[in-house]
């Protein structure tokens, strides 16, 4: 009973301490493909981005018909790589205080 209570510990204790998958599997890529793959595959179109530092340039492209999402970093070579995908994104309309939205 205490060999089993001490493998299943082991066992359980390992795994917690994996790393996590995503982490293992970045996917990089020169932009110009990534971009075609995005419109192309996944109707995605450019939602926001900005500077993350003068060295990297953050992107959201999302999609209204997919509902997908990617976001990725791209450095001053022109190599892309995917920090987060997903779906069901919902877009935010932002409305300021004259009651225009923009």
């Amino acid at each position: 009973m205490f060999k089993r209570l001490i493998c299943t510990a082991l066992v359980f204790g390992a795994a917690a301490l994996a790393p996590p998958v995503h982490a293992q599997t970045v996917q990089c890529l020169p932009r110009t493909e990534l971009i075609e793959k995005l419109t192309t595959e996944y109707a995605e179109e450019m939602t926001g981005g900005g500077l993350q530092s003068p060295q990297q340039l953050l992107e959201i492209w999302s999609s209204d018909s997919t509902g997908s999402f990617t976001v990725f970093i791209t450095r001053p070579n022109g190599v892309s790589c995917i920090v987060a995908t997903g779906l069901h994104w919902n877009s935010v309309v932002a409305i300021n205080d004259d009651g225009v939205t923009g």
